[in-house]
């Protein structure tokens, strides 16, 4: 009965995949909307703050996912990314019970792990229900996960944390993401895998081999590289920006759950789906626009993100950040679809893990923990201005990734092959023939 109630839809699997990305980004980034009330009950410092929203996670997060993406390229990806989600729902959980900061650590570890298996088996997933003229949209519109996970994460832990505190606000977080890998359980189809690929590849290469032919080629590793270099920037920001605004801008929990939710949702929300479409409106011209869309983007974030650093009220800092992470954003979902449209099927969870690899490890673990550092080494000079110091200290990673995606188009224009064209592209990619 449960393989007859199961849908074929893309579209159902695709909304429910943004879903499950969502419970993802909140669960992953909860712990830095709750940094104030955590550090100052566990009596941590900014760098183990840092430590716990940076590497503690993306360590495990990155290298973890790459075995997990090898299986999901042999076997089924559902009930891999149902498994996944149902681990990172009770370690987030789980971090409501932490008394100090090693409880607190391991109980990230885990969410880290659980989390490893869900965003690579997902682009799989989608290059198989949306063919290549139509995946960066998909891809957009799936990576609304990401300001959803975030705006709601931050409403539901400012208003619950403010009201009930911030132990109960993680067990309200993170425990409904299990109802929702039921649900995807229950309704997802497997597809049938390189369903829109002209060569249906049966042979399940070596690990080592997609290894090599990722980070050998130029036109992948080096867009990879620099979408890493972004997301040091990016990831920092979205990992301190709520104690920033506390800390240093005087806002209250309460409004952190109303304003800088609203913020997130519709800026990021707009940046994700607008890159996708540029992508896939441009790209069939010139490949290049994989990476001349992150390179205007971390370029045209930068001055709006260090207006928001000179603000002197929240009202217009937060409206300034909102603009500058609505920009940098879409720094993600070209890489992302180049990679997927690069390699072929048998190899496409693994290329994403991969690319998550180095851009989670670089961006997400190091980020955070760069900024914590700077913080705590100019607090006796600077008190709580420390943190509007370090954050101004990220500036030079949106040129790097600029001029790096700038430099990483000659390699993309010397091999301009076009991406694998798909047979018979619908007209909307939302609307998707049955299997």
């Amino acid at each position: 009965m449960i393989g007859r109630a199961r849908s074929n839809s893309p579209r159902v699997a695709l909304i429910l995949m943004t879903l499950i990305y969502a419970f993802n980004f909140m669960d992953r980034q909860v712990l830095s909307v709750l940094a104030e009330p955590i550090k100052r009950d566990l009596n941590l410092t900014d760098t183990e703050l840092g430590m716990l929203g940076g590497i503690m996670f993306a360590i495990f997060y990155s290298t973890f996912g790459i075995p997990v993406a090898a299986l999901a390229d042999r076997y089924k990806r559902v009930p891999i990314l149902v498994t996944a989600c149902s681990i990172w729902s009770v370690c987030c959980a789980a971090c409501g019970l932490a008394m100090n900061f090693t409880h607190l650590a391991l109980a990230r570890i885990g969410v880290g792990l659980g989390e490893a298996g869900g965003v690579p088996p997902s682009y799989s997933l989608i290059s198989d229900m949306f063919p290549a003229e139509r995946r960066a949209r998909a891809v957009g519109f799936f990576s609304l996960g990401v300001p959803l996970g975030l705006g709601v994460g931050s409403a539901l832990a400012g208003w619950t944390s403010a009201i009930l505190g911030w132990r109960v606000s993680l067990f309200i977080v993170g425990l409904p993401g299990l109802l929702l890998a039921l649900a995807f359980f229950l309704m997802v189809k497997e597809p049938e895998r390189g369903r829109y690929d002209k060569l249906k590849l049966v042979e399940r290469p070596r690990l080592w081999t997609t290894i090599k032919s990722f980070y050998g080629d130029p036109k992948i590793a080096l867009p990879t590289f620099f979408c890493a270099i972004g997301a040091i920037a990016n990831g920092a920001v979205m990992a301190w920006l709520s104690a920033y605004l506390i800390r240093v801008m005087g806002m209250r929990l309460d409004q952190i759950g109303t304003y800088l939710s609203i913020t997130i949702i519709i800026g990021m929300g707009l940046g994700n789906l607008t890159s996708g479409w540029l992508v896939d409106r441009f790209s069939t011209r010139d490949k290049r626009t994989y990476v001349f869309v992150p390179a205007a983007a971390m370029a045209l974030s930068l001055p709006f993100f260090l207006a928001g650093l000179q603000a002197q009220h929240w009202q217009l800092a937060l409206p300034l950040f909102g603009i500058s992470l609505a920009i940098s954003c879409a720094y993600l979902a070209p890489a992302v679809t180049l990679v997927q449209n690069s390699l072929p099927s048998t190899q496409r969870s693994t290329g994403g893990a991969l690319l998550l690899f180095v851009v989670n490890l670089i961006g997400m673990g190091g980020g955070p923990v760069y900024v914590g550092i700077i913080s705590d080494w100019a607090t006796p000079t600077y008190g709580v201005d420390a943190l509007r110091i370090a954050m101004y200290a990220l500036a030079p990673f949106f040129m790097l990734a600029t001029i790096g995606n700038l430099i990483s188009a000659r390699f993309i224009g010397r091999e301009g092959s076009s991406p694998v064209r798909s047979p018979k592209p619908p007209t909307s990619f939302m609307k998707m023939p049955a299997e």
